[in-house]
């Protein structure tokens, strides 16, 4: 028996590969396993190439596989786009309809079933779905009524005759493999798991949740790809908090909806990705001027302009932190797993109102709509700091407002929710004094700028680093970010057995830069290499900012819109050493 196997599914976008991908790898997440699945889509909402790849084992993982041990095919394109992925001895399940064919030099055992075939007898060739999930389930020899457990669950709805019928299709997909194999294949059986019930979700899904934990219960948002299911989380479940999701016109509309819920006392929320931002990126500084809290996600894609919106890369780092004109203070968060995404998004609630400023949290498109397995979420010990605000308010014998942009030691100042006794002040966006009255005097601009900027020489995080650093002084010191945190684990492995010591840094606070926290761990490594998706290397920029040590540092950077392998840092890490 195996301990880990890949499995993808392909075909062309609207065929139903995402029910496939989803029956099936509920099953296996109920039976224990752990899962680390990717999707490769067009930016269109049918047609043009689609797979999905899940890798399944009995122990931890957090990186897709460098190679494929099964591939269902809905047509021929899907066969020869990703053949080369198969490991010798690998399996093509295919659908019959098509007469498909193996690439030369491909090692791999071809059954042709009738996808359509079973489908069509069954009333629909939209069930053909079902039928290659029947068939995968075979090939690894998994118990059927945990597939029909997820059916009933998935079509319920649609009544017990569409039930029916989908169990039915898995059935007869399973039946076939059967026949043809004769019975499991020995080399497609993996270890049995712990039976042990999991999460199993996409990062956006633990934004969302923690969002909600975090007591937000506004959100406006714009859709867009890979962010609107955060957007699609909240709406089923903020109504039933006494909250609500607006779907806005524009992005403008929901940075500035956000900040106005949060200057009214509401926590609130707006995620999007590149494009979105750089249209918030005024609202952005109009927060940070207002001392307004509020939290936006970033969930990073390919750019630039519409660029590649369905496929995968790091390169929103520079605008998060320099996109807004004139200077705030500001926080940007880069979470790098699937719990990662719930805490850190409690927590940027809490810092944004404790620093009464913007907070970003940026992941890219892996970590957001990349399904995973997580650890269970503790629930019992989130706590919600909401900062300075102040309820009662003394009222002023000078008949002057209350001084919420008042000068303070550390540069926050008390914090009024509107209707507050003896509360009001003045707002704007321009430059203004302790009351909030424009003001465009020298020293007062000094004075404001230099509060404001305060802020940011105390922030306290968690976590703004994590570290694996087994070696007081290795060949290398591998830094990366988001989702490469995991594939940079199973590469350093590889350098293990090569004779090659390695430390990892993930870097998880972008802004303000953690330097005295990574700076040792520059300093003692023979050399460093920061591993990112895009094409200038704007986090070894950053480093070598706020650390120095430029001479030391190597970039390993990849922006075809696919993310990092494993075999990709193991091979440039063992170049560069």
């Amino acid at each position: 028996m195996i301990s880990q196997l890949s499995w993808k599914i392909g075909g062309q976008q609207g065929e139903g590969l995402e029910s496939t991908d989803r029956i099936f790898s509920t099953a296996l997440n109920r039976l224990g396993y752990y899962l680390y699945g990717y999707r490769h889509f067009s930016s269109r909402i049918k047609g043009g190439h689609t797979n999905n790849k899940i890798r399944i084992s009995k122990k931890p993982i957090r990186s897709i596989s460098d190679d494929l041990d099964i591939l269902v095919a809905f047509d021929q394109e899907t066969i020869d786009l990703n053949a080369h992925e198969l490991c010798d001895g690998g399996v093509i399940v295919a659908d019959a309809k098509f007469s498909p064919k193996v690439p030369e030099g491909i090692k791999a055992r071809l059954f042709a079933v009738p996808f359509t075939g079973i489908a069509e007898e069954l009333g629909t060739s939209l069930m053909k779905n079902m039928v290659a999930t029947g068939a995968s389930a075979a090939l690894l020899d998994l118990p059927i009524d945990i597939i029909k457990e997820v059916i009933k669950e998935e079509f319920g709805r649609k009544g017990t005759a569409i039930v029916d019928k989908n169990i039915e299709a898995v059935s007869r997909g399973a039946e076939f493999i059967k026949d043809e194999t004769g019975g499991p294949l020995p080399e497609l059986q993996i270890e049995p798991a712990d039976g042990q019930r999991r999460l199993f979700m996409i990062g956006n899904d633990a934004i969302g949740l923690g969002a909600l934990v975090a007591g937000c219960r506004f959100m406006p948002a714009y859709p867009i790809t890979p962010a609107s299911e955060v957007m699609e989380y909240l709406i089923k479940r903020l109504p039933k908090y006494n909250g609500t999701v607006i779907q806005t016109e524009d992005e403008i509309a929901a940075i500035t909806m956000a900040i106005g819920a949060n200057y009214g006392g509401v926590r609130s929320l707006t995620a999007s990705a590149g494009p979105g931002l750089s249209l918030m990126m005024e609202g952005i500084g109009l927060a940070g001027m207002t001392e307004t809290p509020v939290v936006i996600v970033d969930t990073q894609r390919g750019g630039p302009s519409t660029g590649l919106p369905t496929k995968q890369e790091q390169s929103d780092l520079n605008a998060v932190i320099y996109g807004t004109h004139g200077e705030i203070p500001k926080i940007v968060l880069a979470p790098s797993t699937i719990e990662e995404c719930f805490y850190d998004t409690v927590e940027a609630f809490n810092l944004a109102e404790i620093y009464q400023c913007p907070v970003i949290v940026v992941t890219d498109l892996q970590l957001s709509l990349g399904k995973q397995t997580a650890e269970n979420l503790d629930f019992e010990n989130i706590e919600i700091n909401r900062g300075k605000i102040v309820s009662e308010i003394d009222p002023r014998e000078d008949g002057k407002l209350f001084k919420r942009y008042e000068i303070t030691e550390d540069g926050i100042s008390p914090r009024a929710i509107p209707g507050t006794k003896n509360g009001i002040y003045h707002v704007t966006g321009v430059e203004h004094d302790e009351e909030g009255r424009p003001s465009e005097a020298a020293d007062n601009r000094q004075k404001m700028m230099d509060k404001r900027l305060r802020k940011m020489e105390n922030i306290q995080v968690t976590n703004p680093i994590l570290v694996d650093a087994p070696h007081e002084t290795p060949d290398l010191l591998i830094v990366g970010m988001g989702s490469t945190g995991g594939t940079i684990d199973e590469a350093r492995s590889r350098l293990d057995k090569d004779g090659i010591s390695s430390n990892h840094v993930t870097v998880r606070l972008m802004h303000p830069f953690p330097t005295e926290e990574i700076k040792p761990y520059i300093e003692k490594a023979k050399k460093v290499v920061v591993v990112e998706n895009n094409a200038t290397g704007q986090l070894a920029s950053l480093i070598k900012l706020n650390v120095g040590y430029a001479e030391k540092i190597a970039n390993h950077l990849k922006y075809d819109g696919n993310p990092f392998l494993p075999s990709d840092i193991h091979e440039t890490c063992k170049e560069l050493k």
